[in-house]
């Protein structure tokens, strides 16, 4: 295999310690929190050498990026999913024949994944530092920045790989569901005046009340505020949604125990969680960046920028709108919702087939552990075929759930980005499942082989 020849290669990266043990649930709290409270820390180092008059051009993409632009965490998971996507590609094409659900091959995959964003991390720095997108005070000081952008972004890969193998979730969620946290909690509550507009309060709850005050009130101010809140709770809602499929147990003759439901095989709605959207957002990022790469070097074919945003082209037609925008040029939005929702699709798809969610995988799993139809002889076949009634189907349900409810929360301007809370929701939601896992494996241990 070609990836095998880079062995030597993926030997000199460093890799953190897989545990000799199971972890327990104190000390997956314990990984989980440390983690969390380091990553904060991290996003207030300030990027030495910024401008002063830097404007942050993927502040739409902010919140999902989980960085902090005016710190050394500036490129946030950018290149990790970044990474993600081309591997995704590749093994969905087949050009690169890899069956991740063989141990060896998914150690491939990962080693390959952490150097391709290690490689992307280093250009993704430079072509932001030399294109303006981080602008430094002048010259002398990019190659300064370059080098901590790079380092920031490292920290964040290793970050992200100590809570997958000793926390709970992963890094990556784990950093979106806090930054966008940290963002509704201040652009809701924050009463501390800026200096770019002395008197003003930019939380929207203590601005409505001056607004109040001062006799004018303003009811649209609070319309981010409810918009999140109906992003949240339709999130909620369709994290909710299942569609169960009946099981038994050739051993337990019908009284099959699977994750608490007796004789029931839930599948989410979301089938593929909330990656399609990562991805998708990760994939924009990487339009503008390349909408200002070609203009600085003289072949504009994404679009012209100025003053750090997208003025026509591509690169503008495929910058998340506002609701303004709706009124003022509604091609642009129907042309990037309905990229939005295409890519949403696609991501569904691939991560399904490459996270071992297909059809195929699923009945393989379940007939390895004794799991039949009710009615039928234990039959790998007959799990497929049922699985394959309802699989695709969600998988593509779940993809244009997530993209419409993502692209229409962006459209309100909901606050912490409506798609940093759609994520949130779902990070959070499969957060609380694998905690309450790992508790009734901590009390139950014969249940663990039922719910690993």
């Amino acid at each position: 295999m070609f990836l095998e020849k880079f062995k030597p290669l993926f030997s000199l990266i460093p890799q953190v310690k897989t545990p000799t043990h199971r972890q327990g649930f104190k000390d997956k709290i314990k990984w989980t929190l440390v983690i969390l409270v380091l990553y904060f820390f991290l996003c207030q180092v300030p990027l030495y050498g910024l401008s002063d008059t830097a404007i942050d051009q993927f502040a739409t993409l902010r919140s999902v990026m989980a960085g902090n632009f005016n710190s050394i965490m500036a490129l946030g998971i950018g290149p990790i999913v970044t990474s993600s996507i081309v591997l995704q590609v590749l093994v969905g094409t087949k050009m690169l024949n890899l069956d991740l659900s063989k141990h060896e091959d998914k150690s491939l995959f990962q080693s390959t994944q952490k150097v391709l964003a290690i490689i992307m991390t280093i250009f993704e720095a430079t072509m932001l530092v030399i294109t303006g997108n981080v602008p430094p005070i002048n010259s002398s000081y990019e190659l300064v920045m370059i080098v901590q952008l790079v380092v920031g972004a490292i920290l964040i890969l290793y970050l992200d790989e100590v809570i997958s193998k000793w926390g709970f979730g992963s890094g990556v969620g784990l950093f979106i569901a806090a930054g966008v946290s940290q963002q509704i909690i201040t652009s809701s509550l924050n009463f501390l005046p800026v200096a770019s507009s002395p008197g003003q309060m930019p939380g929207m709850i203590p601005k409505f009340i001056q607004s109040i005050v001062s006799g004018s009130p303003d009811p649209s101010i609070l319309l981010p505020l409810f918009a999140t809140i109906v992003v949240f709770l339709v999130a909620v809602y369709g994290e909710s949604m299942r569609v169960e499929i009946p099981i038994s147990h050739g051993q337990m003759r019908g009284h099959g125990r699977i994750r608490g439901n007796v004789g029931k095989y839930p599948l989410k709605f979301i089938y593929a969680s909330n990656m399609p959207v990562i991805l998708t957002s990760a994939l924009l990022m990487n339009v503008t960046l390349l909408t200002n790469v070609f203009q600085r070097i003289g072949f504009p074919i994404f679009g012209h920028v100025a003053q750090g945003r997208a003025i026509d082209g591509i690169g503008l037609y495929l910058t998340t709108p506002s609701l303004n925008v709706l009124l003022t040029n509604p091609l642009r939005v129907l042309v990037f919702g309905i990229f939005y929702l295409g890519c949403c699709i696609i991501f569904s798809l691939l991560w399904v087939e490459i996270g071992g969610l297909g059809a195929n995988k699923i009945a393989e799993q379940l007939h390895s552990s004794g799991i039949q139809i009710p009615g039928f002889r234990s039959s790998k076949t007959q799990l497929k075929k049922l699985l394959k009634r309802y699989v695709p189907a969600l998988t593509v349900l779940g993809g244009t759930f997530v993209g419409l409810l993502a692209f229409g929360a962006d459209l309100t301007g909901a606050a912490g980005g409506g798609t940093g809370v759609l994520l949130t929701v779902g990070i959070v939601y499969k957060l609380y499942e694998e905690i309450a896992q790992e508790q009734l494996m901590d009390m139950h241990p014969i249940l663990k082989r039922f719910l690993e």
